[in-house]
């Protein structure tokens, strides 16, 4: 048991709902979605090279699932990595959480912590079905890019350069939709700490941003496969 792997994780993921969730809590008002999509794009960038050589920075189950379906980590691993993603995450919301209560007038009712959701809980009123498309297919696509720019072929030392801006795309579009998940430890957090104060329906909307992004993911695993010529099998020489 690798404990340094599993601690980098959980501190990757408590950042990733730190930064990410805290500037929709904290600085959305002056820097709108833009912004947003920049601070959970910048954040994954950073923790690339923080933590990749430990880890591989997953920071995220569904990467770490998918990841476990093409065997490039073990189950063990796996298990132990969501465990901890998921334990920095509830530490990332209620370390945003105490922050906020400083602001005059915060309410975490209210204001929320940057949890994800559809239909009344949706930014702008998205129903399920458009949410769990976004959500999967939006998933889907970072693994596809994820594999892509970790793949032997790419350039050496701008997989984090890539994913990070990925993930700033996703948010861009995704925002208005349900404020972007794709990453299940992520809703994970936010959620749990608000249902402890009794706040908000995230908990009960939690299944969808855990079902649509690991099965998002191991589609995009499955995509990446489909193309790259390393994962394919080899052609049969022809009879002459």
């Amino acid at each position: 048991m690798n404990m340094k792997k599993y601690v980098a994780e959980a501190v990757g993921t408590m950042f990733l709902v730190l930064m990410g969730c805290g500037s929709a809590v904290l600085a959305g008002g002056h820097v709108g979605f833009l912004g947003i999509a920049f601070a959970f794009g910048l954040t994954v960038m950073v923790m690339v090279y923080a933590i990749g050589p430990i880890s591989g920075c997953h920071i995220n189950p569904a990467i770490t699932v998918a990841m476990w379906v093409n065997k490039k980590i073990d189950g063990t691993d796996a298990a132990w990595y969501i465990v901890f993603q998921c334990v920095g995450a509830v530490i990332g919301a209620a370390v945003l959480l105490a922050v906020a209560y400083g602001l005059p007038g915060y309410h975490a009712g209210v204001q929320g912590l940057g949890q994800n959701g559809f239909g009344l809980a949706s930014p702008d009123k998205y129903g399920l079905v458009a949410g769990a498309i976004a959500e999967f297919v939006l998933t889907a696509l970072f693994l596809f890019v994820i594999f892509g720019a970790t793949s032997k072929k790419a350039p050496a030392g701008f997989a984090g350069i890539a994913i990070g801006l990925a993930l700033t795309l996703i948010h861009i579009v995704g925002i208005p939709v349900t404020g972007v998940s794709v990453n299940p430890a992520r809703s994970f957090g936010p959620a749990l700490i608000l249902a402890l104060g009794g706040y908000g329906t995230a908990l009960s909307q939690l299944w969808l941003f855990i079902v649509a992004p690991i099965l998002g993911g191991i589609f995009g695993g499955w995509m990446w496969n489909q193309v790259d010529s390393d994962s394919a099998p080899a052609s049969k020489p022809s009879k002459k």
